[in-house]
């Protein structure tokens, strides 16, 4: 669940660019996590004594973790308790940078430690997805753009967060969001949600975007850019507002509706409320949100 998050943290402090970090997210996807990045972030190896062990491996015919334990930097237990344990999957970003040569194993050692430390994931489970830390993230986030953020944007957020997760897939990366004044559009779908609490979300991507972000959605292949592609995107966007508008009205006793979804014509669109864009970084494609707050409070 926190690769997305670490990408954040990499590209916020320009570790990474963002064409690095849409490569090492396209190479996370299809690798195997290495006993030696484990180790590092288990805290039973230094970076050093890892990459000592790696030079080892090239002279003799032995798996990473016969080595470590005959050179004295793991016992078989705690071999065999990495090999068993959860991985936390941002930790295949991670070993994905320094396959790459963006890192070394000596700068992704002080980045875990770094990273862990700022965002506190200590106090959550990395195998759950709970509501808190999503909370937590979500609102630590927005920080990051010095924005805070009222209980209803957190709803807001924190449910379009659950719901890329559940529906497209957790192998994004949050670009800092920025304040947005116009957007020049490539495939943009709208809905206004209104009431007490209105807000406008559009949800922009290229057409080639669209049809890969269809098929996770839909669960099926999509090859080009027909009525059906369209109508995912589109569907997406209203399920995601039509489950904000019963969440209100559940936790926050806030009834809302929903105008249909729009595509946008202009080329370029313009602000007047404070609106926030958000680009939320897939392998296949950048999901472009644009989110107009018309009722803060």
């Amino acid at each position: 669940m926190y690769a997305q998050f670490f990408g954040n943290y990499l590209l916020s402090r320009n570790i990474v660019t963002r064409d690095q970090l849409i490569q090492a997210m396209h190479k996370k996807s299809s690798t195997q996590i290495r006993l030696g990045t484990l180790a590092i972030h288990a805290g039973y190896m230094t970076a050093n004594e890892v990459d000592r062990v790696i030079i080892l491996q090239t002279h003799q015919d032995k798996r990473f973790g016969e080595i470590a334990i005959s050179e004295g930097y793991m016992t078989e237990m705690q071999v065999a308790e990495l090999l068993s344990e959860q991985k936390p999957d941002f930790l295949l970003l991670g070993q994905a940078l320094v396959e790459d040569g963006i890192i070394d194993n000596e700068q992704l050692q002080n980045l875990i430690i770094d990273y862990q430390s700022e965002n506190e994931l200590e106090a959550f489970e990395y195998s759950s997805e709970t509501m808190d830390a999503i909370d937590h993230m979500v609102e630590k986030f927005f920080v990051l753009a010095e924005r805070s953020l009222s209980q209803h944007e957190v709803s807001f957020f924190r449910l379009l967060l659950n719901n890329l997760v559940r529906f497209i897939g957790d192998d994004f990366t949050l670009v800092p969001p920025s304040l947005c004044k116009e957007y020049p559009t490539n495939y943009c779908v709208s809905q206004k949600v209104n009431g007490s609490f209105s807000v406008s979300p559009y949800l922009d991507m290229p057409k080639s975007t669209c049809i890969d972000f269809a098929s996770r959605y839909v669960g099926d292949t999509f090859t080009e850019f027909d009525e059906y592609v369209q109508a995912s995107v589109e569907d997406f966007l209203n399920l995601h507002n039509g489950l904000f508008t019963v969440n209100m009205s559940n936790d926050f006793s806030i009834e809302l509706t929903l105008d249909p979804p729009t595509v946008e014509d202009a080329d370029l669109l313009t602000f007047e409320d404070e609106t926030y864009l958000l680009p939320i970084v897939y392998p296949f494609g950048t999901l472009y949100f644009l989110i107009a707050l018309h009722n803060t409070h």
